[in-house]
């Protein structure tokens, strides 16, 4: 099972899908548009405590974290 994170001003919202269901997985990566249409950014964990940013969705992916832009001041 693959989840994906998606981080905001709340705290955090796992969405969970079976990477061989492929209705499972459209709806993943519509998700993956959305959030990265919104300026989200997206990262994929290639082992503990690493993240690696990606611009695509990677249906393989155990792990997917999305956070917001960043804004400064």
């Amino acid at each position: 099972m693959a989840i994906q994170i998606v981080m905001d001003h709340t705290g955090d919202t796992r969405h969970t899908f079976e990477q061989t269901d492929p209705k499972g997985l459209a709806q993943a990566e519509k998700r993956f548009k959305e959030l990265t249409g919104q300026g989200f950014t997206a990262a994929t964990r290639t082992s503990p405590g690493e993240l690696k940013v990606t611009r695509s969705f990677d249906p393989t992916a155990d792990e997917t974290l999305f956070y917001p832009r960043l804004v400064g001041g």
